[in-house]
């Protein structure tokens, strides 16, 4: 197993990256695609000086064919039935004649015969007055011919032309020219030279951009392999959209290159990729978090109460960006809420039990002083009171026990900053409450924003609340004697925590949440009087659904 994975960990080690394997192949493609052009170019350059060979043999020998010398005398040699004498022909002057323009023409031979094919002018003397090795039957026949052959003189590109008499008529003779094969290419080491200095610096140009393109692929890609790419794209796209949390990621150009779904529900826009973070228009505290600049703990957004984490993405000394994790805790804000009423409850009811509780002691230290009647009249008293005394006006006309210890240690902290605490004379509500966390939750931030609104005002610093049963619903108001509310839509806007008491009825995430909250019950939370000019506002909650029946 172990020799397995060392063997599996050797391959990876081996197999060159992807960027090194582009660069083999952009090479290896451009040296075929060099080689096959050099070798179209070199043939094309073969065939062209073969053509200029030929040319040039038929440009000779055309201009042979044609001078009136030489068709004199062929015409002359033609018209004598015997064969010519060689040694005659070795200083005539059609021998002079064509060793004259071979000189001139660097050509391989210049030969001229009559209608038998007879050699009249050649360059090696000896063969003077012998039959050519080559057909002439073509020349003869009136055409001109240009041909690769090889004769007593070795292989040549040789041009034949027919030698008309000076009169006209059929050809009398022939002319041909050859050039050797060696001397038509004298210029193809020149050609082949070229083509290589071309194709080197082709292929060193195609290395360099291939080099170059290397370098820019590693350094886009960051190292990551086109594999690993793969993985990489799988792995976030079941990461990044089976989580709850909302994930947006920025570059360092500040422009969103990630938004799943929850973040784009969460902040409330679309297409947000390839967009500037600018240009989404958030909120100035959204915006101000998503930048790195800090965000509070519980940022209201919309209906919504959202953390956000900001991370700066680096890689090796590099900085990529950020990426902003956005989760939402509005049901934990809310479930937060609930427990702080209860744990407000829960220290009133061991307030109750302690002073109940010395009630008890007081009433045993009377019996065991022998003062039995007075100690009968305490108990009677303690019965008709309750036994705690709240010393909250009209709070005996909350019929729902644990609704009632929670507005008695509401009192009792109200009191503490200075502020009295009052039920309302209309206030009737009886039977018990089953939902009794979403109540206090409800109105303990009710309370509190109004206690901290009476606190930072002028006297009398009070608040009075009002508790009223409608069916399976409660109403309640909330009514203090602060500075008001300046703009009631406002009080309910999303917005950080401010410790400003003027501030205070939509202070922190307490309004917008008390609201989400009511909605989710079919309820409402509102302002039914902003107050001002001396008089103090009144907040207003409906939660249906809460209670669970009237007492009989």
């Amino acid at each position: 197993m172990c020799s397995a994975h060392f063997a599996h960990d050797v391959v990876r080690e081996v197999r060159m990256r992807f960027a090194t394997r582009m660069l083999v192949v952009q090479v290896a493609t451009q040296v075929v695609v060099v080689a096959v052009c050099t070798a179209v170019f070199a043939w094309l350059g073969v065939q062209q000086l073969k053509a200029e060979a030929d040319s040039s043999a038929l440009n000779i020998a055309r201009s042979v064919a044609e001078a009136p010398e030489v068709r004199d005398l062929v015409a002359v040699f033609s018209a004598d039935p015997g064969t010519p004498d060689a040694a005659g022909l070795r200083d005539g002057d059609l021998q002079h004649y064509a060793a004259d323009v071979t000189a001139r023409t660097e050509g391989l031979f210049v030969v001229i015969t009559d209608d038998h094919g007879i050699r009249l002018a050649h360059p090696d003397p000896d063969r003077l007055g012998q039959v050519v090795s080559t057909s002439f039957a073509d020349a003869l026949a009136g055409r001109e011919v240009v041909t690769w052959e090889t004769g007593t003189l070795g292989e040549s590109a040789r041009a034949k032309v027919p030698i008309y008499p000076p009169g006209g008529g059929a050809p009398v003779g022939e002319v041909s020219v050859g050039f050797e094969r060696a001397s038509v290419f004298d210029d193809l080491p020149a050609l082949l030279g070229g083509i290589a200095v071309a194709v080197l610096l082709a292929v060193a140009i195609g290395a360099l951009v291939a080099l170059l393109m290397r370098r820019r692929l590693e350094r886009v890609t960051l190292g990551v392999q086109p594999e690993e790419l793969v993985t990489l794209v799988q792995t976030q796209t079941a990461v990044l959209e089976s989580a709850d949390e909302g994930v947006l990621a920025v570059d360092d150009a500040e422009v969103v290159r990630v938004c799943t779904a929850a973040a784009a529900r969460l902040l409330g826009v679309d297409d947000a990729v390839g967009r500037p973070l600018s240009a989404l228009d958030l909120p100035p505290a959204v915006a101000a978090a998503l930048a790195g600049a800090g965000a509070p703990n519980g940022l209201p957004l919309g209906d919504r109460v959202v953390f956000i984490d900001v991370r700066p993405v680096r890689r090796g000394a590099r900085t990529l960006g950020r990426v902003a994790v956005l989760r939402d805790r509005t049901d934990l804000a809310a479930l937060s809420g609930r427990l702080d009423s209860v744990r407000a409850m829960g220290d009133a009811l061991r307030v109750q039990r302690h002073e109940n509780a010395n009630r008890l002691h007081a009433a045993v230290g009377l019996l065991d002083a022998g003062r039995t009647a007075e100690a009968r009249a305490f108990l009677a008293e303690l019965v008709d009171r309750g036994s705690v005394d709240w010393a909250v006006p009209g709070i005996d006309l909350v019929g729902d026990a644990m609704l009632q210890s929670f507005l008695g240690a509401k009192a009792l902290a109200a009191r503490e900053r200075g502020v009295s605490f009052r039920v309302a004379d209309d206030t009737f509500l009886s039977g018990t409450i089953a939902e009794v966390e979403d109540v206090v939750a409800v109105l303990g931030n009710l309370v509190d924003n109004a206690v901290t609104a009476a606190a930072s005002g002028v006297e009398p610093r009070e608040v009075e609340v009002a508790v009223l049963g409608d069916g399976d619903a409660v109403v309640v108001t909330v009514s203090d004697t602060g500075g008001g509310i300046a703009d009631a839509e406002a009080a309910f806007a999303p917005r950080e925590r401010d410790d400003d008491p003027a501030a205070v009825h939509g202070l922190g995430i307490g309004l917008p949440l008390s609201r989400e909250l009511a909605r989710r019950r079919g309820g409402e939370v509102w302002v039914v009087d902003p107050g001002g000019d001396g008089r103090g506002a009144t907040v207003a909650a409906r939660l249906p659904g809460v209670r669970a029946g009237e007492s009989e």
